[in-house]
């Protein structure tokens, strides 16, 4: 019962909980915490939810929702233009700073994808080559300037799942006998939608803070890999477009060094493998 009451004193809002991993958030969130999300206009399923509101952050004012939800967390999942969230993420880091509460970012291994030698720790430098990674890096050390336990970055390499884009893209492919793209000089690793949102869980129950990077204990070639999943997924035969951005192994890993999880909330790539078998 302690317990229960412990997590349940949280009110937790997830900008993007209609997305693939705002989704998976609230669902592993919503039986402990009082749960929140925002759907875009386009996902109507979400209307008879009233914990769910109509949300478009490139039109729509933030605050309106805020007074309402009166977070003591905000879980940024969001998608969606670049500039637009950049300014989004002023305004809620205001509030989380104002009212003192904290703020949890889903930021991207491209946050490093100007290095190419070696997996990245919690400490490196950022440094990007594309825009996303530009973008993701602009938000984080917009919130690197908040206090340093109200907020938490967690840095994802890609994410599978059953349901993931990632997934339904390759199957799709395969059935429109598509080429799949693969880059055999990417060494990467990877994680899963429901070890994510336990190790959000996680992080929000001991009340963690600082950089996270929750990738698979685990390197990958890339195309060693989906040809593995493909061949988890369906019997049919895939064909495979190789893609050569260098010609030699190109790194985009995020490891843990300092802010490492317990070990039952670790991940090794096999066990995204098993989560597609079932």
């Amino acid at each position: 019962m302690k317990q229960e009451e412990k997590e349940s004193k949280h009110r937790i809002l997830i900008l993007g909980a209609s997305g693939f991993l705002g989704n998976a958030i609230y669902r592993e969130l919503c039986s402990y915490f009082k749960t929140f999300g925002t759907y875009c206009v386009s996902n109507n399923n979400f209307e008879k939810n009233h914990h769910f509101f109509q949300y478009n952050f490139e039109e729509d004012d933030i605050y309106e929702i805020l007074d309402i939800v009166k977070p003591t967390i905000i879980i940024s999942a969001l998608r969606g233009d670049f500039s637009k969230q950049v300014l989004l993420h002023q305004h809620v880091s205001e509030y989380v700073f104002i009212k003192k509460i904290k703020l949890i970012f889903l930021s991207s291994a491209n946050v490093f994808d100007a290095y190419s030698k070696y997996p990245s720790y919690e400490n490196d430098k950022t440094l990007s080559n594309s825009i996303y990674g530009h973008f993701k890096i602009k938000i984080e050390n917009m919130l690197l300037r908040l206090p340093k336990k109200q907020v938490a970055i967690l840095r994802l390499p890609m994410v599978f799942g059953a349901q993931s884009p990632r997934v339904k893209e390759i199957i799709q492919n395969i059935k429109d006998k598509e080429p799949v793209e693969v880059f055999p000089n990417l060494v990467m690793n990877v994680t899963t939608d429901d070890k994510l949102t336990q190790q959000i869980h996680y992080i929000i129950n001991r009340n963690k803070f600082g950089v996270f990077h929750l990738g698979s204990k685990d390197l990958v070639h890339h195309d060693d890999f989906i040809k593995e999943v493909i061949e988890t997924l369906t019997d049919n035969k895939a064909i495979y477009k190789q893609v050569y951005t260098t010609n030699e192994e190109r790194y985009l890993a995020v490891l843990p060094k300092t802010n490492k999880l317990p070990k039952h909330l670790e991940i090794e790539s096999t066990h995204i493998l098993e989560v597609l078998k079932n």
